[in-house]
């Protein structure tokens, strides 16, 4: 199977695991949404170890920890009424970065190619 096509397979499984959780929060379903943490992060992760040699990488890394910023936040309120909820900014700001590194790249690899071209 090609990269693509077994990533798209996983992100598209990722995607109902993560509406699920979310979903969860919203009806404040408290177990099942806390139980959803463990498949949307799983498979988070195994993407990540997909494409660990991809540029892609990068904007994996940031959609795992918005995911972890995310979950924390929903547990947060479930069971702390929200008190720490502000925590859920260290993981949302790694999550910038990640992405900053993925567009860096995408522009230095974009400028690298055309110094070849010439």
């Amino acid at each position: 199977m090609e990269l693509w096509e077994k990533i798209k397979k996983y992100e598209s499984l990722h995607i109902v695991f993560w509406l699920i959780k979310d979903s969860c929060w919203m009806f404040e379903a408290k177990l099942l949404g806390v139980l959803m943490i463990i498949p949307t992060l799983s498979i988070a992760a195994y993407i990540i170890y997909i494409t660990r040699k991809t540029t892609d990488l990068f904007l994996n890394l940031a959609v795992l920890f918005w995911i972890c910023a995310n979950s924390f936040w929903m547990y947060s309120e479930f069971f702390n009424n929200g008190a720490y909820k502000l925590l859920a900014s260290i993981p949302f700001g790694l999550g910038f970065i990640f992405v900053g590194i993925f567009y860096y790249k995408l522009l230095f690899n974009k400028e690298e190619s055309s110094l070849k071209k010439e």
